[in-house]
């Protein structure tokens, strides 16, 4: 059952959602332990969250129509939408600033975005290779008070449950996208 959810920019779900991008970059969310991020699941539901000033300065601005997409699909407040999930194909911890900058081509922060968030309290970012499924069925649930806060992962209340799913990226493309991601951190 996929009842746990992974908080996230809503423009990068959005992105990812569209294929754009296979990647996800975590430094840590302020609640959990220590602050360090760590990929407890392989398998969840993207959950976007609005904050459109920080995502607007965050991104590059080709991708700023992501953005403008991710705010018009927003539902009503008090509700979360859950319309696609991802399956963990790769965790990597890039320690060396020069790796993480040459995944520019795979995400669509912006290079300084990516600078202040390796370097914020320790160096190092998380780097999650993902396969995006787009939901048969998407779900939109009331949102829990045990959702709020800082942090990356949410258990979910009952309504999103796992369903049939199409893949964003085909096959094809996803073993090549994979095996880009992985020549860039020279794997």
């Amino acid at each position: 059952m996929l009842a746990v959810a992974f908080k996230e920019w809503a423009v990068v779900c959005r992105a990812l959602a569209e294929g754009r991008q296979s990647l996800i970059l975590r430094k840590g969310g302020i609640a959990e332990m220590g602050g360090e991020f760590r990929p407890e699941y392989d398998r969840f539901w993207l959950y976007p969250t609005h904050f459109h000033e920080q995502q607007q300065k965050g991104i590059k601005a080709a991708s700023l129509p992501l953005l403008d997409a991710a705010e018009a699909a927003r539902t009503e407040p008090g509700t979360i939408p859950f319309s696609h999930f991802v399956e963990v194909a790769g965790v990597y911890h890039v320690t060396e600033l020069e790796r993480a900058l040459a995944l520019d081509a795979y995400h669509i922060w912006s290079a300084d975005t990516v600078r202040q968030r390796f370097h914020y309290r320790s160096p190092g970012l998380y780097v999650l290779a993902v396969r995006v499924f787009r939901a048969g069925v998407p779900a939109v649930l009331p949102e829990h008070p045990s959702y709020a806060g800082c942090k990356t992962w949410v258990e979910l209340e009952p309504g999103a449950e796992e369903q049939p799913a199409v893949p964003v990226l085909t096959d094809a493309e996803w073993v090549s996208r994979r095996t880009e991601i992985q020549a860039a951190l020279n794997l």
